[in-house]
This record gives structure tokens, sequence and C-alpha cells, in this order.
């Protein structure tokens, strides 16, 4: 009797000493109360609490999609992923988001006595400050500014959930599904786009095609004035040459003709004489060369003759 006595006194022991061992896992920890009322938070290690009357509070979380209870409290971040929501934009369009909730808790005794489901508060809540900022939006301004949505429901949420003991580090917009009526109308708009900037592309190639095929014909105008002249330019300086030249050799001429005829003898009047005479055989030319008219002051002409005859008197 005395052996039965000592085992069971052994094994209620035992179990004495395992009820008042608590082993919390890293990132975890529990609430225990002591005859209903808080206690203390169990840190991560070795704990010890008094069985019978300390006992671990019971706290509702999010498994699978399912509310479960359960006296640890996950001190990890955590991601919710709701159900997707019926909102109504600002110019009443209606859609469907769907969201994810990153969140953390940071103070376990306000997620346990300040509120009484954690997980169904922060849906409602996600939901309801949701289809607010929506409905502040147009469904352009929705499909187009996530990171703004995502930034002011973080915002909202965060602050809301402060009492809780509830640090909400980011929200995300994972599906926007507008009506099927929308995305054909968004189709079409966007392909009414896509061929306006076509058109636009179009048009801009053609303005550049003639922009730049004028500016060629101009260049070419202007090369060829250019080049008109230079050429203008040569062929008055050829002229201008030859008639230096040429005037160079009658200055030649009449310096060998003075030298010929001597000083005695003016040399202008024998060159007017030849001149003369060049002029007359070309008169003569031809056979309608029938009649020459003379000028009218003749006597100069005859004085020039006479001044041929002078130049050969010598002879």
């Amino acid at each position: 009797m005395t052996t039965y006595i000592f085992i069971a006194i052994v094994v209620l022991a035992i179990v004495f000493i395992k009820m008042s061992l608590v082993i919390i896992p890293q990132s975890e920890t529990k609430i225990v109360e002591r005859l209903g009322k808080y206690y203390a938070t169990l840190k991560p290690g070795i704990n010890i609490i008094i069985p019978f009357i300390d006992r671990a509070k019971t706290f509702i979380t999010m498994n699978r999609g399912r509310y479960v209870y359960s006296t640890s409290i996950d001190l990890r971040e955590q991601v919710y992923d709701f159900d997707r929501q019926n909102v109504i934009t600002k110019d009443n369009i209606q859609m469907q988001i769907n969201a994810l909730l990153y969140f953390q808790i940071v103070d376990p005794f306000k997620a346990v006595y300040e509120i009484n489901n954690l997980p169904n508060a922060i849906e409602k809540l996600t939901q309801t400050t949701l289809r607010n900022i929506i409905g502040e939006l147009e469904l352009d301004q929705t499909l187009t500014s996530r990171d703004t949505i995502n930034t002011k429901l973080r915002a909202v949420l965060d602050d809301a959930t402060n009492k809780w003991g509830i640090k909400v580090n980011r929200v995300e917009l994972q599906d926007i599904i507008p009506p099927e009526s929308v995305l054909s109308a968004m189709e079409k708009q966007m392909q009414a786009e896509r061929n306006k900037r076509a058109a636009i592309l179009t048009s801009e190639g053609d303005k550049q095609s003639e922009i730049l095929q004028s500016e060629g014909e101009k260049m070419a105008t202007i090369n060829r004035a250019e080049a008109q002249k230079q050429q203008e330019i040569l062929r008055a300086e050829g002229e201008a040459q030859a008639r230096i030249r040429k005037a160079e050799a009658e200055a030649k001429a009449i310096e060998l003709i003075t030298e010929a005829v001597g000083k005695s003898t003016n040399p202008a009047n024998y060159l007017l004489a030849q001149k003369y005479i060049q002029m007359m055989e070309e008169l003569a030319k031809g056979d309608k060369a029938k009649t020459v008219y003379l000028p009218y002051e003749a006597t100069n002409v005859m004085g020039s003759i006479g001044g041929i005859k002078e130049l050969f008197k010598g002879e």
C-alpha cells in the first residue's frame, strides 16, 4: 500500500512539474492570467507558472482562412489574404478588389484585451476603409493609382489598429477587376488611342520629310546661285584679264609702230588709218554690198587717208 501511495505521489509531482514549466518558442508569447486576472506576458524560453491557478489566455487567430482559438500569440509579421469585395468608384462603377494586409503584433496585451476578435476586426476595418478610399476616386484613377491607394490604406489602418497593439507594415491591392462592359470599353479606347498615336507619328514623319525635302531644295538653290555667282565672277575676271592683255598688246604695238615710223609721225594716225582700211574691206565683202554710205563728216575720213599718205611720204 505504501508503495502505491509513493508511486502516486511521484506521478503527481511529475505532472505538477510538467504543468508548471511552460516552454515558449522564439517569436511567440502567451498571456497568463492568475485567478482570472492578467498576471504576466511570457517570454521565449522556459517559464514557471502555478498549475490550476495560472492559465494561458485564449486568443483568436486565423489559420488557412479560418478563425481558430489558440493560447500562443505569433509575434512575426503575418499576412491576411481577404476575399474579393465589391466597391463603387466616384463615377459609379462597381468593381471587385482583393487586398493583402501585412501586419505584426507589437503589444500582445492590447491584442488580447483591447479587441475580441482581432482577425475579424482587421478584415472589416480593411474592407470599410478600402470602400471609403475607392469611393473618392474615379475609375481611371483607381486603375492607375495603386501606390496611392496602398499608402492611404496603410496609414488609416495603422492609425486605427494602434490601440489594438498592431503595426500595419504595408497593404497591397492584389486584384482590381472592373465589369466586363467596362473592360470592353477600355479595350476599344486603348485601340483608338493606339490608332491616334499611329496617325500622329505618321503625320509627324510626313512633316519631317517635307521639311527635310524643302531644306534640301533650299540648299540646292543656294548652291546653284553660289555656283552661278562664282561663274559670273570668274567670267568677269577672265574678260578683265583679256581686256588687260589686249590693252597691253595694243600698247606694245603702238610702241613698236612708234619705233618703226619714227617720232616725227603720230602712231595714232597710223592705227586709225589701219582700222579704217579694215572696216572698208569688211563693208566691201559680200554680194549685197553694192552701195557703201560714208559718214556725213567725210572730211575727217579724208583727213585720215591724208594721214596715211603722210605716213608713207618718206617711203
